[in-house]
């Protein structure tokens, strides 16, 4: 199996910065894309930024020239940095993965369990 693990969520003020990480781990032979997505309360999930295997990215206008998505691939890891925070970007943040497993060599999504963010003074 593969598990997500997220973490760097909490509370910030405006104009400040966090930095989440996502491991992903267990039975991997390849990671394709990767990316971040969030749900702010009486909202549906939205996409905040995906990564893919060959490092193309894509930002959501809301937070783009703000957050930031890049990934260690030695580490199978996936990092948000979000600058500028502003109180509009409070939620819970997922992460997610296209994997394939090592065995059975199946190509399925996985997600984290999710980390909240809060954005207030």
């Amino acid at each position: 199996q593969v598990q997500l693990v997220e973490s760097g969520g909490g509370l910030a003020q405006p104009g400040g910065s966090l930095r989440l990480s996502c491991a992903a781990s267990g039975s991997i032979f390849s990671i394709n894309g990767m990316g971040w997505y969030r749900q702010a309360p009486g909202k549906q999930r939205e996409s905040v930024a995906t990564i893919t295997r060959g490092g193309s990215t894509n930002v959501a206008e809301a937070v783009k020239g703000r957050f930031t998505i890049s990934r260690d691939y030695a580490k199978n890891t996936v990092y948000l940095q979000m600058n500028s925070l502003k109180p509009e970007d409070t939620g819970v943040y997922y992460c997610n993965a296209d994997v394939r497993s090592i065995y059975p060599s199946v190509l399925r999504t996985y997600w984290g369990q999710g980390t909240q963010v809060t954005v207030s003074s």
